[in-house]
Parts: C-alpha cells; sequence; structure tokens
C-alpha cells in the first residue's frame, strides 16, 4: 500500500466494496478513531437514485454521473482546505474510482473484500436500508476489483470489526 509518501496518513480515505461489504461500519470507525468527517456515498445520491434502487431496479452509468461527482467535490473540498475525511463508496468500476480517486496522490483506496455467500449472509441480516438483497448479484456483477496500479488496500471481510480497523489503520500509516 503506497497511499501516501513517507508513511503519512491520507488526506482522504475512500472505503469501496459490494452492499454489505462493512464499508459504513469501518469507515464510522475509523472516523471515530482519527477524529475526522465521515459521509456515507448513499448520502450523496439524489433522490431519484433512492428511489430506483429502492423499487430494486439496479442504477445505470448515466445515473451515478452526479453521484459520483458530487463524492468527488466534498473529497476535493476537503483537500482544498487541508482537512482530512472519510467516504465510503461501492466504487465498483475502475471508471468510477477514476472520477472520486483519480490523480489525487493523498486520496487512498480501502478495499473491503468477501465472498458473495458471506456478503449475502451480512445482507439478509440488514433492515432499514434501501438495498434489496436481490441488487448483491448486479453488485458482483459489476464489480471491477481495484488492480496493483489503483494501490488498494485489500482488507479481508472476514476478521473482525475491530481487526479489519486495527489493520487498515497500521497499513495506512506503513
Amino acid at each position: 500500500m503506497s497511499a501516501s509518501p513517507h508513511g503519512q496518513m491520507p488526506a482522504v480515505i475512500v472505503v469501496m466494496g459490494v452492499a454489505s461489504s462493512g464499508k459504513t461500519s469501518l469507515g464510522e470507525r475509523l472516523a471515530e478513531r482519527l477524529g475526522w468527517p465521515f459521509r456515507d456515498a448513499d448520502s450523496f445520491h439524489p433522490p431519484e437514485n433512492v428511489a430506483k434502487m429502492s423499487s430494486g431496479t439496479p442504477l445505470n452509468d448515466e445515473d451515478r454521473k452526479p453521484w459520483l461527482a458530487a463524492i468527488a467535490a466534498w473529497i476535493d473540498e476537503l483537500r482544498a482546505t487541508g482537512k482530512n475525511g472519510i467516504v465510503t463508496c461501492s466504487a465498483l468500476k475502475r471508471a468510477y474510482r477514476r472520477v472520486i480517486i483519480g490523480d489525487r496522490p493523498d486520496v487512498a483506496l480501502v478495499y473491503l473484500k468477501g465472498s458473495r455467500e458471506l456478503i449475502g449472509e451480512r445482507m439478509a441480516a440488514r433492515q432499514h436500508h434501501f438495498m434489496p438483497p436481490a441488487l448483491l448479484d448486479s453488485q458482483f456483477a459489476a464489480l471491477e476489483e481495484p488492480g496493483a496500479d489503483e494501490h488498494p488496500l485489500v482488507v479481508s471481510v472476514e476478521l473482525a470489526k475491530d481487526a479489519i480497523v486495527d489493520e487498515t489503520l497500521a497499513a495506512l500509516t506503513r
């Protein structure tokens, strides 16, 4: 992981993965430990996107454009003001990650990786979320795992939540 030069923490951490991989849990815990602001990418979706997903219809790339632009704008605002932050975003495709991370060397990518079976069990146990379990297959179908050139920190979702936080923080400061 070479998220930042000389072992310094990145300005912004982007936590990615399919729905129910633990992005929000990790993002909130990192924010608490670091004292940084946290935003879940779901909060950047326009109402039309939420309605579409709630009806069981996957978003297309056109639907995602304003969403990704809003996330990128928040990241750039933090960086421009010398602040830090954490944002969770499925960021399933390389093209999406190019928008929100692009050539920002001070933005780190953390990829929560897990099996369809384990994540499906977690999704089935969730309540009060607009993403129905039926859309998980579309998430895995769309997933383009980050390549080495994206310098991701890959973390297994099979670890305990506290272990995921500890591993992530240790790797980001290496």
